[in-house]
């Protein structure tokens, strides 16, 4: 039979250690990811054990009655180890729903690890999903190109492409945090009337955490900052968490030799490099002109997909 225990600062070392190691897991749910943010979430993750052996994680969240598959983390389902199959994944969420009903909780809301930063195949929970009966209710377009094949820009891509190349644009890599926080926080106000999630002095603590996960890139010109990147690196994908651009850097092409050295230079490595997702309103509404700017490097869809299990 498969046990639960609740998260407590005990199992730090232990979480940490099964997360580096494991098929789907990724930085963000490292504990000191995690936990930037603890004073807004009331943590309630899971450590799921088969004879006595930790096999699975649940990075999660309570809030009322509910439980959530971490509300402060991009995605974030069971975080499964190399000999997780799909027999024993069953008895996991049987597991979890014996522990969720124990603690008088009534739904689970989850969101699956998107195969892509899957290190080895690792959907046994979406299996599991459907057998206990957990409904889709939300599902996010995410544009991603997999660069394991040609890269293929639009036509209007190159040519804005070819301009900035012409300016002879530097892209670096800045500790500028604040300035370029500023920067996304002006264009996300200006065109969508949305703040950042991370504020400047967050995204200093996380880089000094995760100094080998988390770069910025920029492009600056007399001192002005123009146009930058703030990258999440794993294992398999290389993701923009935040792009900023002022009018000068689209005018003059310094947003797209930006984006054209991380795809083509920097993370060429990768697997897949991800522009985030354009949907809105539980993925109910595409924001076309978004989507078909990360489409004109060559992106295609990978789904972000939220589920609902009721206990």
């Amino acid at each position: 039979m498969v046990t639960v225990i609740r998260y407590s600062s005990r199992y730090k070392l232990e979480w940490d250690a099964f997360v580096q190691a494991s098929k789907n897991g990724t930085f963000l749910f490292q504990r000191d990811y995690m936990e930037y943010h603890a004073d807004r979430f009331q943590d309630h993750s899971l450590l799921f054990y088969y004879k006595e052996r930790l096999i699975a994680l649940l990075p999660a969240n309570a809030s009322g009655n509910d439980l959530h598959a971490h509300a402060g983390l991009s995605y974030g389902g069971i975080v499964s180890g190399t000999k997780m199959k799909a027999a024993l994944m069953l008895q996991v969420f049987d597991a979890l729903i014996r522990y969720s009903r124990e603690q008088q909780l009534k739904a689970l809301f989850y969101k699956a690890i998107p195969h892509i930063y899957h290190q080895l195949p690792a959907e046994e929970d979406l299996y599991a999903l459907l057998r206990y009966g957990a409904t889709l209710y939300r599902r996010d377009v995410n544009s991603v190109i997999d660069l394991g094949q040609p890269v293929r820009y639009s036509k209007d891509r190159r040519w804005r492409l070819s301009q900035g190349i012409g300016q002879g644009w530097q892209v670096q890599t800045s500790d500028d945090y604040s300035g370029f926080m500023q920067l996304v926080a002006t264009q996300l106000e200006s065109r969508h009337k949305l703040q950042p999630v991370h504020t400047a002095e967050e995204v200093r603590r996380l880089v000094q955490a995760f100094p080998d996960n988390i770069r910025l890139y920029t492009i600056s010109s007399e001192g002005e900052l123009l146009t930058g990147a703030l990258v999440f690196q794993t294992a398999t994908v290389a993701h923009c968490q935040y792009i900023g651009a002022g009018s000068r850097a689209q005018e003059e092409g310094a947003a797209y030799v930006l984006l054209d050295h991380l795809i083509r230079q920097v993370y060429a490595h990768k697997k897949y490099f991800s522009f985030g997702v354009s949907t809105e309103q539980q993925g109910l509404y595409l924001n076309e002109g978004l989507v078909s700017y990360k489409e004109s490097y060559g992106a295609r869809t990978v789904v972000h997909d939220f589920y609902r299990l009721d206990f």
